[in-house]
């Protein structure tokens, strides 16, 4: 099975210099939590429902609200999007899909042609959603997350410990 196969087609996206009061707008009427950034066409940048909520001031719409408050409404896409883009393409494997967004952290993957032009989106639900229609595709997910976790460590491995430094017995 590849990313292809998984992928939401119907992509939203938006423009460097909408206000953030736009995307809010936006993530209150939908189910999905990615906007794709575009500038010309051309994919520059990806925001999260996360990003708007870390960008706006948590007094926005309260009866505490000042102007700059109201203010952080008005910044702009550029200001607040990850620029720095992991994508995939529709025939790479959803193993290698797993594999991109763990070793990069991300929760999507924005799916692009060779000529850089938008086909669809990927989110770790997708993946979550294919995996559970196949088992094969879920025990080699298990055996390269086991690999990841072997080579990074998990921020679990130094909780589970109790004194770390010790071997436990």
């Amino acid at each position: 099975m590849d990313l292809g196969s998984i992928m939401t087609r119907k992509v939203v996206t938006v423009e460097m210099d909408d206000s953030i009061r736009l995307i809010n707008g936006i993530f209150a009427h939908v189910k999905f939590h990615h906007l794709l950034v575009v500038d010309k066409g051309r994919l520059v940048g990806v925001i999260s429902d996360r990003d708007v909520l870390k960008a706006m001031s948590p007094f926005v719409h309260t009866l505490a609200e000042q102007a700059r408050d109201a203010a952080t409404l008005e910044r702009k896409a550029h200001q607040i999007m990850s620029r720095n883009l992991v994508t995939g393409s529709s025939d790479m494997s959803i193993v290698e899909g797993v594999g991109l967004m763990l070793e990069n952290r991300v929760s999507c993957l924005p799916i692009v042609s060779r000529e850089g032009a938008i086909e669809g989106v990927v989110t770790w639900k997708d993946m979550l959603n294919a995996f559970v229609e196949t088992d094969d595709v879920l025990c080699n997910v298990c055996r390269m997350r086991l690999k990841t976790r072997k080579k990074y460590g998990s921020a679990s491995d130094e909780d589970n410990r109790e004194n770390p430094g010790e071997e436990q017995s």
